[in-house]
């Protein structure tokens, strides 16, 4: 009997899940039906039985994290959300896909309460939960102590064919198994369709021995509709402790549709009234839409569950707290993703010492410069490189490499924390969206670095970033022609331009130490935005300054014509970036012996810039005097400024030792000088 009655509370937990995707997608006319009706017995197994999480308080630091990494199947969520208890209503339900509703099409970390991450992209969800994970071990490496153990929860992930058609998946996965992350566990919900149809034509791959490759545990295939099953394959992957795992589950897409199911009609598109009507028949569901019976709302309720265990975990915090103070405030401060309260005072004494040395080299040194007071004085800075440590220079003596051991437990230095620089290995797809992942999770500021024309392979983790305002700070090297001899496909043009259109991402290009110190410094504050620092491999001379102020605002005046030995007001102004800011004040200084007086503008970061008042902008950009901007990059940027020239780059470069490129692409201040000159009719 209490079998039959298990059956009946499981059946009827799925099927509200069933009528809640169909009837949200029908009201709306679009989205995907399909996923949430297959996936519904896995998410009773999971959300059921096996979730640690609090619809009380979905931010609890100690949570399960819960990523639907197909994106597409969001109704999915968001009736698990309603149904459990989150701050989720019936009314939000209805308005599925409606404008400023908090049920958007695909879920949105900060807009839907309970959701973890963005996702819509496919493989970036997976990834996303594989940082997770990472942040998920390392924690606990670094507070744990023992009989205490305040970082203890999973990381679970629900993901489709697509997800493992798309490579950053195996790029993200590949690193799950060599970090041996055994507190992820993905189900593979095997059902065989995409939107274009079966996939078998396309899609032949081996999955749980690809998996297990990677040094995965693999479970099944199980029967993605027995809760039981599904339920019993959790539990022992709950057991491993060195391993992830990969659950498959196979499924039937639209499961419960007697006419859809099993087919791409059950995928994008509203089942339409007839076959609501039927499904409701075939599943024995008789409520009109949007209503569930309180016996469903009942059997999902997680509320009390979930106060339950956060409670739990609060006492054992508080004995955490009393035995070691100095771990736990620690602690609560990194979650809270505030910086230490000595920040401002670690930058501005960096800054100082950076505008005092006046030191002449590439900016990616600078960069490293920087990070070594940075991660000296921050202990949640989590760097990376996608395999070029020795030349993007991401790593300091605070930061050594991380490794793990047979048993999968991270090596902790001398000071008993794991190590902070993680090989990501040749995979800037997979490190960029992994960030994202560690960043949500909360407790590290992480940051990667690789060339900036691979930024290209970064790209849509950035933007995600942008969208989901995560913390993370892409270090780009290598950042123009100046990268020489590699030639046009190392060597960057378009790439600061286009990362410039990002909304809601910084980007910075120093011009000397002092500008690299305020890049790192903004970026690490700026806890609502991603930034991206682009760096050069060329030595660039320091530039004497006497505003370092003026550099968090993105410009500021770098050098008036008295500078020069012009006793005048200027007659224009220079604007340069980067490696470009020489140019321009050798430029000053060959204009000031023509009689010609210039001011020359440094403006590391447009982005920034543009956030200005009109007031501060005009104080550096003075109306009436023409304007002359230079970056080795595409020019098209620049004509926003009122440029009456600009001198850049609007095709690709060569394959030559740098300064010969400089000069043939007339990177030199004898051009520059000699077009403000035409500019001016001198």
């Amino acid at each position: 009997m209490a079998s039959t009655s298990a059956s009946t509370d499981t059946s009827l937990m799925a099927n509200a899940i069933r009528a809640l995707a169909m009837d949200a997608v029908q009201q709306a006319n679009s989205g995907h039906p399909g996923a949430p009706m297959g996936m519904a017995e896995m998410a009773v197994a999971l959300w059921g039985r096996h979730l640690q999480h609090n619809p009380v308080d979905p931010s609890w630091a100690n949570r399960d994290r819960f990523v639907l990494s197909n994106g597409h199947g969001s109704m999915l969520i968001y009736a698990l959300l309603h149904l459990t208890g989150y701050d989720l209503p019936l009314s939000e339900l209805r308005n599925f896909r409606k404008l400023h509703s908090r049920t958007p099409g695909h879920p949105e970390v900060g807009v839907t309460p309970g959701v973890e991450t963005t996702t819509g992209p496919l493989g970036q969800g997976i990834t996303n939960a594989v940082g997770m994970a990472l942040a998920e071990k390392l924690l606990a490496a670094e507070f744990n102590r023992p009989g205490h153990a305040v970082v203890d929860h999973h990381t679970y992930v629900f993901m489709g064919d697509g997800c493992l058609m798309e490579g950053i998946s195996h790029e993200a996965c590949a690193l799950a198994g060599a970090w041996k992350l055994g507190k992820l566990v993905a189900l593979y919900d095997d059902n065989g369709i995409s939107i274009d149809g079966p996939v078998a034509p396309w899609f032949i791959d081996d999955v749980p021995q690809r998996f297990a490759a990677y040094g995965w545990s693999v479970i099944g295939p199980v029967d993605g509709h027995d809760v039981a099953a599904v339920d019993a394959a959790i539990a022992q992957a709950r057991a491993s402790s060195d391993r992830p795992t990969l659950i498959v589950c196979k499924s039937t897409i639209g499961k419960g549709s007697p006419n859809r199911a099993g087919s791409a009609k059950a995928h994008g598109e509203a089942l339409g009234p007839d076959e609501v009507k039927l499904t409701r028949e075939t599943l024995g569901w008789s409520h009109e839409p949007f209503v569930i019976p309180e016996t469903a709302y009942e059997a999902w309720d997680a509320r009390e569950a979930g106060v339950a265990a956060q409670a739990r975990w609060q006492q054992a915090f508080a004995a955490y707290r009393a035995e070691h103070p100095e771990l736990a405030a620690e602690f609560a401060r990194r979650m809270a993703g505030e910086l230490p309260a000595n920040f401002a005072q670690v930058a501005l004494d960096a800054v100082v010492s950076a505008h005092a040395k006046a030191e002449t080299v590439a900016s990616r040194k600078a960069s490293q410069i920087a990070l070594e007071a940075f991660t000296r004085a921050l202990p949640e800075l989590l760097g990376g490189s996608a395999d070029l440590t020795g030349s993007n220079l991401t790593n300091t003596s605070s930061t050594p490499a991380l490794r793990f051991a047979a048993d999968g437990a991270p090596q902790l230095d001398a000071h008993g924390r794991p190590g902070r620089h993680v090989n990501y290995g040749v995979r800037e797809f997979g490190m960029a969206a992994i960030m994202n992942g560690v960043a949500l999770h909360g407790g590290y500021i992480p940051y990667g670095g690789t060339f900036l024309t691979f930024s290209d392979y970064s790209r849509n983790a950035i933007r995600m970033a942008a969208l989901m305002k995560t913390r993370v700070v892409h270090v780009f090297t290598h950042d123009s022609i100046g990268l020489g001899e590699d030639g046009p496909t190392h060597q960057s043009v378009e790439h600061a331009a286009s990362l410039r259109l990002i909304p809601n991402l910084d980007v910075w290009r120093p011009g000397d130490t002092a500008e690299t110190v305020v890049a790192w410094a903004e970026s690490l504050q700026r806890r609502d935005r991603p930034s991206a620092l682009l760096l050069s491999r060329q030595n660039l001379p320091y530039a004497p300054k006497a505003d370092l102020e003026g550099i968090t605002r993105g410009a500021y005046v770098l050098a008036e014509p008295s500078e020069v030995g012009l006793k005048k007001k200027a007659q224009a102004v220079i604007i340069a970036t980067g490696s470009e800011v020489q140019l321009a004040l050798h430029a000053q200084q060959l204009l000031a012996a023509a009689g010609i007086a210039v001011r020359v503008v440094s403006m590391p970061s447009t982005t920034v810039f543009d956030r200005q008042s009109v007031a501060y902008k005009r104080s550096v950009l003075p109306d009436g005097l023409p304007r002359v901007a230079i970056e080795a990059g595409v020019t098209d940027g620049w004509w926003k400024y009122g440029c009456a020239a600009v001198i850049g780059i609007d095709r690709y470069g060569e394959s030559a030792p740098a300064g010969e490129l400089f000069k043939h692409f007339h990177f030199t201040p004898a051009n520059l000088a000699a077009t403000v000159r035409k500019v001016l009719g001198r």
